[in-house]
């Protein structure tokens, strides 16, 4: 059998990174390479020159000419973090790392940190993959599904009807050998025709075409500018036909992580999240060694997100 040169990738090793990253000052260096990649510029008037400030932990960079004071973190996921850098990137490197997810409660005994803290920095930087994934959409041919997050609770209804149940569509696009690319994953209110043509405007790029089981709410994709292919099973089960086999495998695997890593969480306030790690990692997956500098460029330019707007998931999921 050969190697599958996905799982057997030589990745970044944590002496690696701990050379790179292992330090304040490297880990200062690198965001602010990351914020300001051709030299410091002031967010209130774009000048260039500055003088450096020596004000707490961080940096603090003072323009020369409009005066405005601008730290090093400000404007970033670590605005307002008391922690220090390297346990930041340290987070990141373990959570980029984890094939299948990585708990807050693991990541807090690994960190050595609170778990409310533990906690926290995991939901900022899956938020940052999420909101860095939403730039992309998929083209081609798509593969698409719908799935559930949770189950039926005892006593509860079973089926579609189940109180603990939260939809999401989940689509996969193929090259021109049949091979995955990329995937999205997004939870929807149902599955009306009105909720996937909101998904399909958001995740799919127009001219796309959509493979389907044949679900009514699929048509969806058509308002949205896409091509729809609807296969009808045939008394068989969807997970039976081999159009559906890379959609299912991904399916599968989910389900793998998320029961693997996660004891449990609100699917319904932080699905957008746990779903937007999985896609983050799958999507990058070539890239192992790659992935924890991906992360934390993605950190570094994604808006501050406190604890409150978290907690509240409001615009996130």
């Amino acid at each position: 059998m050969a190697m599958n040169r996905i799982q057997f990738q030589a990745g970044l090793s944590l002496p690696a990174f701990l050379a790179q990253f292992g330090t304040d000052e490297q880990c200062a260096d690198a965001l602010e390479a990351s914020r300001w990649p051709q030299g410091f510029s002031c967010p209130g008037c774009g000048n260039a020159n500055y003088y450096l400030l020596k004000v707490g932990k961080h940096k603090t960079f003072q323009c020369k000419c409009c005066r405005l004071q601008t730290s090093l973190i400000a404007g970033t996921l670590f605005q307002g973090t008391h922690l220090a850098l390297s346990i930041w990137f340290l987070a990141i490197y373990l959570i980029s790392q984890a094939k299948t997810g990585l708990s807050a409660l693991d990541l807090k005994r690994q960190l050595g940190v609170s778990y409310p803290t533990a906690w926290l920095i995991q939901q900022k930087l899956m938020q940052a993959m999420v909101e860095r994934d939403a730039k992309y959409t998929l083209c081609g041919n798509v593969q698409a599904d719908d799935a559930y997050l949770g189950g039926e609770l005892a006593g509860g209804k079973a089926g579609r009807g189940s109180e603990n149940k939260v939809p999401f569509v989940a689509a996969i696009s193929l090259g021109a050998e049949g091979r995955p690319l990329y995937i999205k994953m997004a939870l929807v209110p149902g599955f009306t025709r009105k909720a996937v043509f909101d998904w399909a405007s958001a995740d799919l790029a127009p001219g796309c075409i959509v493979t389907s089981d044949g679900l009514g709410c699929f048509a969806g994709v058509t308002d949205a500018g896409c091509q729809h292919r609807a296969i009808v099973a045939d008394g068989r089960k969807p997970k039976e036909l081999p159009e559906f086999n890379w959609i299912n495998t991904v399916l599968g695997n989910l389900k793998t992580s998320l029961g693997g890593a996660y004891h449990a969480f609100d699917f319904a306030k932080y699905g957008t999240r746990y779903l937007g790690a999985f896609v983050y990692r799958f999507n990058r997956r070539f890239h192992l060694e790659a992935l924890p500098l991906r992360l934390f460029v993605a950190a570094a330019t994604t808006r501050p997100r406190p604890a409150r707007w978290l907690r509240q998931a409001e615009e996130s999921c």
